[in-house]
């Protein structure tokens, strides 16, 4: 098999990915970067080489070079993640007989801990009331754009979903009756969150208020721009949360993210003694090893409370 005959390969590979699999765009994106980048090298450093005859040497030398320019460590387990798939595919499409993956160790990542915001920034975001403004005293405005924004605040917090979740929810999918959402997550699984009776309130106001206020939106989303009525994109919606969250300084962490509020709901779910595995559910992770990440502010809790409680602390 030629190079030219790998570079089609790849474009199997990724397509397989994205039908069978169904990963997300970025995940795609991702994955094509890291194997055009591995093609490319082995073709300048190589020359024409057949898919058998690439061994572990070739793949930690191509490594090598990504850990020169400075990538971390998580960058390359990804690009190692990557060519795991490619070889795994190979050997399903029964190209290998091995893969020369087991040779390739990945480096070990540095566990950073996840940012969250404390519940009294939280707070003052609900009870829409700056903590900084005197001359604004309120959060967000009273009028359609401002309760969009409150709104996409409050779906973060109270339902931990991920950016592309939010955007991606649909009208129909809240069930006002039984008190749920339906959100489509990582490779197409579908899981439902619970809401309360306030959130669904909201968003009923919101849904009134958007046909009262626009004409011609997307009718399926739920949440459009409060002035074209389109899809939110995820600029839109990042940019948004940055901007209250430094404008009324909700919080002293550098990363202003909606991933920010994934953090809090969960770090505050834990933190008052919620079961790690109905976490994992409603974060819609696949392994509670994603999960346990949060325990560390569990723990930080108890020992705070120890210290303060036991006449030996």
């Amino acid at each position: 098999m030629l190079n030219e005959e790998l570079y089609s390969l790849s474009e199997r590979f990724l397509t397989h990915l994205e039908l069978e699999h169904r990963y997300s765009e970025h995940t795609i994106r991702a994955y094509r970067s890291d194997m055009d980048q591995f093609l490319s090298f082995i073709t300048a450093r190589f020359g024409r080489t057949l898919l058998t005859d690439i061994s572990h040497v070739m793949i930690r030398d191509w490594l090598s070079t990504n850990i020169d320019k400075s990538v971390t460590a998580k960058s390359v387990n990804r690009k190692i993640s990557t060519l795991k798939s490619f070889f795994k595919y190979c050997m399903r499409q029964g190209l290998l007989k091995v893969t020369p993956m087991t040779k390739v160790i990945a480096p070990k990542i540095a566990k950073r801990l996840p940012g969250f915001i404390e519940e009294k920034g939280m707070r003052a975001l609900e009870e829409n009331v700056s903590p900084v403004s005197v001359t604004s005293p309120n959060i967000f405005e009273n009028d359609f754009e401002g309760h969009t924004h409150r709104l996409i605040f409050e779906v973060f917090y109270q339902t931990g979903v991920r950016l592309s979740e939010l955007i991606g929810l649909e009208e129909f999918k809240v069930d006002k009756r039984n008190l749920t959402i339906k959100v489509m997550g990582k490779g197409g699984k579908e899981r439902i969150i619970p809401i309360s009776n306030g959130l669904s309130a909201m968003i009923e106001d919101y849904k009134a208020e958007k046909r009262a206020h626009l004409e011609g939106f997307e009718e399926r989303v739920l949440f459009v721009h409060p002035h074209t009525g389109k899809r939110l994109y995820s600029k839109y919606v990042y940019l948004t949360v940055r901007k209250y969250l430094s404008e009324h300084q909700i919080t002293t962490l550098k990363k202003k993210s909606p991933h920010i509020l994934r953090h809090t709901f969960a770090t505050h779910l834990t933190n008052n003694g919620a079961d790690l595995n109905a976490v994992k559910e409603l974060l819609g992770h696949s392994s509670l090893a994603s999960t346990q990440v949060y325990t560390h502010n569990t723990i930080g809790k108890l020992k705070e409370i120890h210290k303060q409680a036991h006449p030996k602390a």
